[in-house]
């Protein structure tokens, strides 16, 4: 079975496949400060709920955006999952994608699996928008080329700092009110937050397929890409697993 773990700078996602099949799937708080045991004691929990084992993994696949967990995790991969090396997606590694960008180095891990995986998966020209920390739009040719994209705060970060800069305004739900028209100041935060979002993500992707000249799908994934999708027609497709399945992807490709 194959391990597939996201370092995301807020969560860290985890995938277990047989085969092509995602069989279970879980996100925990990025810790730096936590050691490849402590890490060690959540994951062997963690499988052991799915009625898995670390005997039952035999390949690793990891993208990280969070340098000083990798030594962390790559510890906890030789020294607890059966002494395996992981595939680390990064400069020599195969992706299935061209990176057409001034420094390819630049480009997160994340976005280079999301870019593989929508272009394996779904084709043509696209627009990948995931809802992370930062909210990333990654842009893929039909030819596999990945051209660039955009880069906005995310949801999360927002409200924060709604919460953290106003002496009054509390901490809110982020999900969509019933109206528009708040009428207290959660309902107010929340259509400014989440409203406003829907016009950030409208506005630049019609800017990208202005640019484009063409009306590329737009797939769309992450923690709140399901409550932004509810309240827009412009994403054609919500996959909350594909930065995971773009790590089997990838494995498969350098297997």
């Amino acid at each position: 079975m194959l391990l597939a773990i996201d370092i995301g700078n807020t969560n860290i996602t985890l995938g277990v496949f047989d085969g092509d099949r995602l069989v279970a799937t879980w996100a925990v708080a990025t810790d730096t400060k936590k050691t490849a045991d402590e890490y060690a004691v959540l994951l062997s929990s963690l499988l052991a709920g799915a009625g898995l084992a670390f005997e039952d993994i035999d390949q690793i696949s990891i993208a990280c955006v969070v340098p000083p967990l990798l030594a962390t995790i790559e510890d906890l991969c030789t020294r607890y999952i059966n002494d395996i090396p992981p595939l680390i997606v990064g400069p020599g590694i195969k992706t299935g994608v061209r990176i057409c960008m001034d420094n390819p180095r630049e480009v997160g891990a994340d976005r280079i699996v999301n870019a593989a995986a929508a272009h394996r998966i779904y084709g043509g020209t696209m627009i990948v928008i995931d809802f992370g920390t930062a909210t990333t739009f990654d842009v893929i040719s039909k030819n596999g080329d990945y051209l660039g994209g955009a880069i906005a705060p995310g949801i999360a970060i927002m409200a924060n700092a709604l919460f953290t800069r106003t002496s009054k305004l509390p901490t809110v739900e982020l999900v969509p009110p019933e109206k528009t028209i708040g009428k207290n100041s959660i309902e107010a935060m929340q259509s400014g937050i989440m409203f406003g979002y829907v016009g950030l993500i409208e506005n630049l992707v019609n800017r990208i397929r202005k640019e484009l000249g063409e009306k590329a799908r737009v797939v769309a994934t992450g923690g709140l890409s399901a409550a932004i999708a509810s309240e827009t027609k412009i994403i054609d497709k919500v996959d909350k697993d594909l930065t995971l399945i773009g790590l089997r992807l990838i494995h498969e490709l350098n297997r």
